[in-house]
């Protein structure tokens, strides 16, 4: 019997030499690649019939493969979305291996003409002015525990941030000259600025007051750093307590995402150009910005109001009129 190589010394270099030190990708992709590895691999062994640290690249099939992705889907309760994420890192994998080793070219060229599932793009869930009001409300600001909530949902909302960007936010990004403003550090190490609105600065400057400037500004009771994990929870607390006064929050699927969905979409009907929002939010295309003016309803209807049926040069002038981002945020 020819010897066949251990997939386990690929697995290693694929996740330490190129994921990190040729890719240098961001710290949550390496991670992502990694917990498909954490899922497929034990899930391989044992459809081979192969103890894990025996297993050899050959055996991972491509059917074995497939039946991993239907795994995901039925065992796991994963999104089409997530299926083909996960499917991603296992076309990489085959690649980076098929590149150094050819006599893998054509296990590669199997595992790679699995395809994608074609998916619908999911419509991105906000919420409106009354609900993220009632969310913003729900936290008991006299107590340090509310004050801390209300102080972190009001940021997500003002700057857009992703959970993750606010659990790794330390004093020393806020700036409260005379443009209050939070560096913030995104996808790709990709560092951005966003000014505050004064009562988010006021809340902000409450919360952090006496302590250290490379102290975490989001704490826990215990004076950990809050996880995004925490954070999650902190917003279906909140959204929990404000279904009461909006009884709509409770017919949406509400998370930290969602806050910055809401942002987005609320920056563009307060007349902020997409190309703002783009760099407000941190996106590298403005593609991805774009999806905000797809979901609008108001921004719909407002458009809709404001077509005359002869042409008249009124909605002319409507639409020709440039929005100015300072009086927005003044109204703020």
């Amino acid at each position: 019997m020819s010897y066949q190589p251990l997939i386990g010394p690929w697995i290693r270099r694929f996740l330490m030499e190129y994921l990190v030190a040729e890719r240098n990708l961001a710290r949550n992709t390496q991670t992502s690649y990694r917990d498909t590895m954490t899922l497929l691999l034990p899930f391989a062994a044992r459809a081979a019939g192969t103890p894990l640290d025996r297993l050899a690249v050959e055996e991972l099939t491509a059917t074995i493969v497939r039946r991993f992705l239907e795994h995901l889907e039925k065992a796991r309760h994963c999104s089409v979305a997530t299926r083909n994420q996960r499917l991603g890192t296992i076309h990489s994998l085959a690649k980076f291996i098929a590149a150094r080793s050819p006599e893998h070219i054509s296990w590669c060229s199997d595992i790679r003409k699995i395809p994608f599932k074609k998916t619908n793009r999911p419509v991105i869930p906000y919420l409106d002015l009354p609900e993220i009001n009632a969310v913003l409300d729900a936290p008991d600001r006299k107590t340090t525990q509310g004050a801390r909530d209300y102080a972190l949902l009001l940021f997500l909302y003002n700057t857009g941030a992703r959970a993750n960007e606010a659990a790794r936010l330390e004093i020393r990004d806020l700036t409260w000259e005379s443009a209050p403003s939070v560096r913030l550090v995104g996808k790709g190490n990709k560092t951005r600025f966003c000014p505050l609105w004064p009562k988010t600065t006021n809340a902000l400057k409450a919360l952090v007051r006496g302590r250290s400037v490379d102290e975490h500004v989001f704490v826990n009771r215990r004076g950990a750093p809050l996880t995004r994990f925490g954070i999650y929870g902190l917003v279906k607390r909140a959204v929990s307590n404000g279904s009461r006064s909006a009884e709509s929050l409770t017919m949406k699927r509400i998370s930290p995402h969602c806050i910055r969905h809401t942002s987005a979409v609320h920056l563009l009907r307060g007349g902020v150009d997409i190309n703002t929002i783009r760099a407000w939010l941190g996106h590298v295309s403005l593609q991805t910005t774009n999806v905000y003016a797809e979901v609008d309803l108001e921004m719909k209807a407002k458009a809709l109001k404001c077509m005359d049926t002869d042409g008249g040069p009124g909605a002319q002038r409507h639409w020709h009129k440039k929005p100015n981002l300072l009086e927005f945020l003044r109204t703020i």
